[in-house]
């Protein structure tokens, strides 16, 4: 299953959220992002059926290991954009905001090209 940008989204915000707490529910992924509940269960539905996602009885989500490949790489690229967008002087705020929209359709090659410049 290829990603789109919107289970790319939801996917990074479960791993930043799991990253906090052991315990992850669908309203904490709606609070986080600003969602609808209904749009974050027809997401969290979708994961599940990609292998993505599970969901225990009690409501708590968990990446599986293909989910968490994946958030990791989404996350990795979100924070490398953000912290070359900051080191040309964009804002911490608007480099947030600018990378979130990037993250989705920058290369890898690219990706792996900043990496570099900003290890340097």
């Amino acid at each position: 299953m290829s990603l789109h940008e919107s289970a790319e989204m939801y996917l990074e915000t479960i791993y930043v959220l799991s990253e906090k707490s052991d315990c992850v529910h669908s309203i904490d992924v709606a609070e986080y992002i600003g969602y609808s509940k209904p749009s974050v269960s027809r997401a969290v539905n979708l994961l599940k059926q990609g292998g993505y996602l599970v969901m225990a009885e009690d409501g708590v989500l968990s990446l599986t290991d293909e989910g968490r490949l994946a958030a990791k790489k989404i996350f990795e690229r979100h924070t490398v954009l953000s912290q070359f967008l900051a080191l040309i002087g964009v804002s911490d705020e608007t480099a947030a905001k600018d990378a979130c929209k990037i993250e989705h359709v920058v290369s890898d090659e690219t990706i792996m090209a900043i990496k570099k410049f900003i290890e340097k």
